[in-house]
């Protein structure tokens, strides 16, 4: 095939190929790819997890022990493989209750099970045109373009490039199926701290996502010269999507809880894990809460904003640390539910899966805040890694 000739976007559907942000026409997938991030299943895992997930960095096993213990701590088992083997079953339970009949394969990028044989095992079935649901809400290189480059790898290594096609939905941070189970959250917690006496203006809801390098934040989403490209901020898009879900939730708590209106929130950062060196986005959660008391602030709501589930970094970070770090200063804290397998967000992503089912347009897609809804095709330039450069990526128009 002539450079000519080559698509915009690789790896994809006919439908997709073109790089049009939104596809507008239907498409008929063989299967969704749910893909996660994989996680330690036993203390013997550890290890050999964090190499996989630092593999190119030449990290030596000494420094990976320094992040090992929060794992070690829960006998080396993250939630997150079981978390995702109930979200595989609870698609498969909507899917069938709607009449959908695709199968859901489910792959990892950092263990077992893997895309790589995930992908294979479709194949293999004959289901060639799959649709990607990943495991992340927002746009960033880890949450969005580093999945996708996975794709492409898994396509080129096993020799299925010219087989098998990966799309993937929509960035789906702003969905009301994903905002709900915040919204229910926020409201179940700052509710009981109003009837219990603490004054609104005493209350603070904290929303914390995962801290990332300021530079890969700054080139998160469409970059200068696209035509999506809108100047959202030193945070880029990823930033952007979390404070904007942030406002939703806040919105709609103040409307259903007396004296909600008054209550002060904040978008906090966690789980840095990069040399002193390099700037991340702050504040971070621990040092905010630190500096609370000196705010009149008695009780805190810690919401899990940019998780869909209780990762391992939700179990320490927030359940650990940050409530540790609440009872040091004599704060009342209560960390909020992700979303996990509510029925609402299960519903909400098989919505996503309908959209592109059956090309549903752009004015008809469902979303909370005004940043949406999110485009289908990943603009050229998204969410580089500045460290690494663009590398191939399924499901986004080529820089």
């Amino acid at each position: 095939m002539s450079p000519a000739e080559q698509p915009l976007v690789p790896f994809a559907s006919p439908a997709a190929a073109s790089g049009a942000p939104f596809v507008e026409v239907p498409v008929a997938y063989d299967g969704i790819l749910l893909a996660g991030f994989g996680g330690p299943e036993g203390q013997d895992d550890v290890i050999p997890f964090l190499r996989n997930v630092t593999r190119g960095r030449g990290i030596p096993d000494e420094r990976l022990e320094e992040v090992a213990h929060h794992y070690r701590h829960f006998d080396g088992i993250s939630p997150i493989n079981a978390q995702n083997r109930a979200l595989k079953a609870a698609l498969e339970a909507e899917l069938a209750r709607r009449g959908i009949d695709l199968p859901v394969y489910w792959g990892n990028r950092n263990w077992s099970p893997y895309l790589d044989d995930a992908v294979k095992d479709a194949a293999a079935a004959g289901d060639t045109s799959l649709l990607a649901l990943a495991t992340s809400a927002y746009s960033s290189f880890s949450s969005c373009r580093q999945y996708r480059e996975d794709f492409a790898r898994v396509l080129t290594d096993t020799g299925l490039s010219g087989t098998v096609s990966i799309d993937k939905v929509r960035q789906f941070f702003d969905h009301p199926g994903f905002v709900q189970p915040f919204i229910d959250g926020v409201r179940e917690a700052v509710a009981a701290f109003l009837a219990d006496g603490i004054a609104p203006e005493a209350v603070r809801v904290l929303f914390s996502t995962h801290s990332i390098p300021t530079a890969d934040a700054q080139r998160s989403g469409p970059r200068e010269g696209d035509e999506l490209h809108r100047d959202l901020g030193e945070g880029g898009a990823y930033a952007a999507q979390h404070l904007a879900v942030a406002e939703v939730v806040m919105a709609a708590v103040a409307a259903e809880v007396p004296g909600a209106q008054r209550i002060g929130w904040e978008l906090v950062y966690q789980s840095r894990s990069g040399p002193a060196s390099q700037p991340w986005l702050e504040p971070d959660v621990n040092d905010v809460i630190a500096e609370l008391p000196a705010s009149g602030i008695q009780a805190i709501a810690i919401v899990p904003v940019g998780f869909m589930s209780d990762h391992m970094e939700v179990l320490w970070d927030l359940d650990t640390e940050a409530m540790e770090a609440a009872g040091e200063v004599g704060i009342r804290a209560v960390r909020t539910p992700t979303p996990g397998v509510d029925p609402v967000f299960v519903s909400g992503l098989v919505d996503l899966v309908e959209e592109r089912l059956h090309g549903t347009s752009p004015a008809e897609r469902p979303h909370a805040t005004e940043l949406g809804p999110w485009f289908d095709v990943c603009r050229p330039a998204c969410c580089e890694n500045v460290r690494a450069g663009f590398k191939p990526a399924a499901a986004g128009v080529a820089p």
